[in-house]
């Protein structure tokens, strides 16, 4: 199923300006606590009224602000989870899915159905003080799903749980997702679940969508360094473009350039950390293209991971790399303070300092 959504709203004195859409797929809206995220999904649901735009679910125009048009939450055919389950306590699990739908002989069939491709078979005596963190969840992805939504709203649903039980249910919803084709918009602040769920991911701040576009697309070409920064760039550095490529603290880079760009334009350069690639040359000889020499000057160690940090000796910026730990091993990073870094041009991502100029 489809959802279109272009709508603008206000919230006391906070603006909110979206479009984004989904089509089978899930879009993950991201960023920072306070940017719309939850706004928007409440405006999907019926739960905000925008002042203005159009919202389409399934192909049926759920709100048109020129049109008058604007159904109430029940008619949308939208599932909402929010953060917390929000059961009713003095019932069980049945009949907290089923609450509303005692008429609809139809339900039971579907509430059977759902309880089984949610894992959660054999529970429908239990209330909610019965249940783990993780059953409580899925009986509310149940309650929202037996209503024959056509697009799932997900407002952080797992941010509660322990990463163990989060991990089990993402990789349900992922699951759930290909067997009901559904559409999904997941709120998260979470980076790293961004990117294990979002078909297309949606950055936002302040009430403005910055960029959307499919998941690699935006964690590998963010639109500007706003966006590099809320994606998780280490690396971002003032550039200038320079002949057919970009000069960077002294340091003159092979790069990919953006159309958009003119000569001796100021630029913003930025590289994943994981993307930098540290090798065994002798810094006193002759260097390869797009390679500095630099000394570590900090270490990190987050689990399988060693976070370096390097100054560079001559030309060239402070730069963080990112190391697994067998390469670490292997590399012998451990017992050796000078390396030659290597900025890949391939993974070099060049931006127009106007890109970001009004973010």
């Amino acid at each position: 199923m489809t959802l279109r959504a272009r709508f603008e709203a206000r919230v006391g004195d906070f603006d909110l300006a979206v479009a984004l859409e989904a089509d089978d797929e899930l879009v993950v809206l991201y960023g920072r606590s306070g940017s719309g995220k939850s706004l928007t999904l409440r405006a999907i649901a019926g739960l905000l009224r925008p002042r203005g735009g159009r919202i389409e679910i399934g192909g049926r125009t759920v709100f048109d602000a020129e049109a008058g048009v604007d159904l109430p939450p029940q008619e949308r055919r939208s599932g909402y989870v929010v953060q917390e389950p929000t059961l009713f306590p003095h019932l069980d699990l049945r009949r907290n899915v089923l609450i509303g739908l005692e008429r609809d002989i139809d339900a039971p069939g579907r509430y059977e159905e759902l309880l089984r491709l949610l894992s959660i078979e054999g529970l429908d005596g239990r209330r909610p003080h019965q249940l783990s963190g993780g059953q409580q969840q899925r009986a509310a992805l149940a309650r929202a799903l037996v209503r024959h939504a056509d697009v799932l709203l997900l407002d952080e649903p797992f941010s509660a749980l322990d990463e163990a039980l989060r991990a089990d249910l993402r990789a349900e919803l992922l699951r759930l997702r290909r067997e009901m084709r559904l559409s999904i918009v997941f709120v998260t602040h979470d980076l790293r679940e961004a990117h294990l769920l979002g078909d297309r991911i949606a950055v936002l701040d302040e009430g403005r969508v910055l960029q959307f576009g499919p998941r690699d697309e935006v964690f590998r070409r963010p639109a500007s360094r706003l966006v590099a920064e809320l994606t998780g760039f280490s690396n971002i550095f003032e550039g200038e473009r320079r002949g057919d490529g970009v000069v960077v603290s002294g340091l003159p880079l092979r790069a990919a350039l953006p159309p958009d760009t003119a000569q001796a334009e100021a630029v913003d350069v930025a590289i994943r950390a994981e993307r930098v690639v540290l090798r065994r040359l002798d810094p006193e000889g002759s260097l390869p293209e797009n390679c500095f020499v630099a000394r570590v000057v900090d270490e990190l160690a987050f689990g399988n991971t060693h976070t370096l940090h390097l100054a560079p000796e001559g030309a060239g910026p402070p730069i963080a790399v990112e190391v697994a730990s067998r390469p670490y091993e292997i590399l012998g990073v451990a017992g050796r303070e000078r390396w030659v870094v290597e900025l890949p041009a391939d993974d070099l991502h060049v931006m127009s300092r106007a890109a970001g100029a009004g973010e």
